[in-house]
């Protein structure tokens, strides 16, 4: 069943990080990087509902710094990719995982790349989508300037400190009648597996969640033209927050990748499971 530890990264900082329980499933194992404060909800066909099938593979994934229960780093400026990737290497370790198979969401993405870069022989094969690897970020639509775009990404990452209290509050006096369980016999899975990862969200501390995401907007490009691993990109057509012609260019320079296009927005993990499973079990496959 899945269950939570703790492992202390590199810089000393304690992590909190999950396991489906899946121990023995056909390897690859999986390592989620997961999108920025994101939970194992959002993945419910890796058994992040707390319900595996016979078929899911183990997966493991953790709670970035300073939140979900990981601890905030001595140095609040160790919340780089780097700083990212060595906690994904420590979960890793602690889970006994030589080599993985890797999905990558959102800022994750640019993780997934990193610890690709630094260390291929721990990636076995990569899954991306709505994310790109590194560069700074932007959203608004794909005809917006790129200064323009990237200044509106900068601006919403800081108003997070201002909006998300009240929209936390908002979420929080949800009636308990919209958590995923109770959602079961009225709702589409996509819509539970929502109202559950929103709940979640909804207990950050919302001034150090945007001084996460203004960090990783700073990052510099991560070269992904080495990169030699099996690799599909995943693109929602109508992703604001990482345009499909992003997302298009970024396969092209991976050698080799493979382009997925969907009609989803940045939560393609909620609309498109199935899509996903297929796709990740196509990598797995792959690598075996």
């Amino acid at each position: 069943m899945p269950h939570l530890d703790d492992v202390v990264a590199p810089d000393g900082t304690r992590i909190r990080w999950w396991d489906n329980g899946c121990v023995g499933r056909p390897a690859p194992d999986v390592v989620i990087s997961n999108g920025l404060g994101a939970s194992p909800a959002a993945w419910p066909w890796l058994g992040g509902d707390g319900h595996p099938s016979s078929g899911t593979p183990r997966a493991v994934t953790w709670h970035h710094r300073g939140l979900g229960g990981s601890e905030r780093p001595a140095d609040p400026e160790r919340i780089t990719i780097g700083d990212h990737v060595d906690d994904m290497f420590a979960v890793m370790d602690a889970a006994g995982i030589d080599s993985a198979a890797v999905v990558g969401w959102s800022v994750g993405v640019a993780v997934a790349f990193e610890a690709a870069r630094r260390a291929p022989e721990r990636v076995s094969s990569l899954l991306v989508l709505g994310g790109v690897a590194g560069g700074g970020f932007r959203s608004g639509p794909s005809w917006a300037p790129e200064f323009l775009s990237r200044g509106i990404s900068t601006a919403s990452a800081w108003s997070l400190r201002i909006v998300g209290p009240p929209v936390a509050g908002l979420i929080s006096l949800l009636p308990r009648s919209l958590d995923a369980n109770a959602l079961a016999a009225l709702a589409p899975p996509p819509l539970q597996t929502l109202a559950e990862v929103a709940r979640e969200f909804s207990h950050h501390d919302w001034t150090w969640f945007s001084q996460m995401v203004l960090a990783a907007g700073k990052e510099p490009p991560i070269p992904v033209d080495a990169v030699r691993v099996p690799t599909t990109v995943v693109a929602g057509e109508f992703d604001t927050m990482a345009p499909v012609e992003d997302m298009v260019a970024l396969a092209d320079a991976v050698p080799g990748a493979r382009l997925v296009r969907v009609p989803g927005t940045h939560f393609v993990p909620l609309q498109f499971p199935d899509l996903l499973a297929a796709e990740l079990d196509a990598l797995r496959t792959s690598t075996r």
